[in-house]
């Protein structure tokens, strides 16, 4: 058992509906020998610097997300794709610090193989941006404006989807347009979604 990371100890003492369910989630993390650390505000667990599941909180569950868990086998079918649009990452889900505790030997037989992924440097194929959907209204400006295309052109693969999945997320073209229309500059200026 590892000693918990103090930096990470207020996410465990705020008053949540998951306080109890956090506490038995720790208990777990902190018994399978990797590092405590927070990212992204939550608490992340990682092997040498490599993220191999973390646990966050929703108004309905909390959850382990296990960032490659798209790798591991789910002989006990507990594992949740969040999207269609996650690629490896899979969560369990919970609504019950009780449940937690009924899970507790599958939970650590999840934690292990996934630690045993993350040793054996196993890979999420990812789909290539070409796989993506492009939006039409997106193409016809990327050929209104070729300095547009380069520029989307020249972002990483990552933002490049980002772009293409916020875009073809709306249902209506008017939508689909005025979206494209706020980013431009954005893209212009090599920012992804999030910068």
């Amino acid at each position: 058992m590892i000693a918990p990371n103090p930096k990470v100890n207020w996410y465990f003492e705020k008053d949540t509906p998951w306080k109890e369910a956090y506490a038995k989630l720790r208990e777990l993390a902190l018994g399978s020998g990797l590092t405590e650390e927070l990212k992204w505000g939550h608490p992340c667990y990682t092997l040498k610097g490599k993220n191999v599941f973390l646990m966050h909180g929703f108004k309905e569950y909390c959850a382990l997300l296990f960032h490659k868990g798209v790798l591991l086998k789910d002989d006990h079918k507990l594992m949740i794709q969040q999207t269609e649009n996650v690629q490896g990452g899979r969560q369990i889900r919970f609504a019950s610090a009780k449940e937690i505790v009924k899970l507790a030997p599958v939970l650590r037989a999840y934690i292990q193989e996934a630690i045993v992924v993350e040793e054996k440097g196993l890979k999420v194929p990812m789909k290539k941006t070409a796989e993506f959907a492009m939006p039409e209204e997106f193409a016809v400006k990327l050929k209104e404006m070729p300095m547009l295309k380069k520029a989307f052109n020249a972002l990483t693969p990552g933002r490049q989807r980002g772009y293409l999945l916020h875009f073809g997320d709306a249902k209506q073209s008017k939508t689909r347009e005025a979206r494209i229309e706020k980013h431009v500059e954005r893209i212009l200026a090599g920012k992804g979604l999030d910068d």
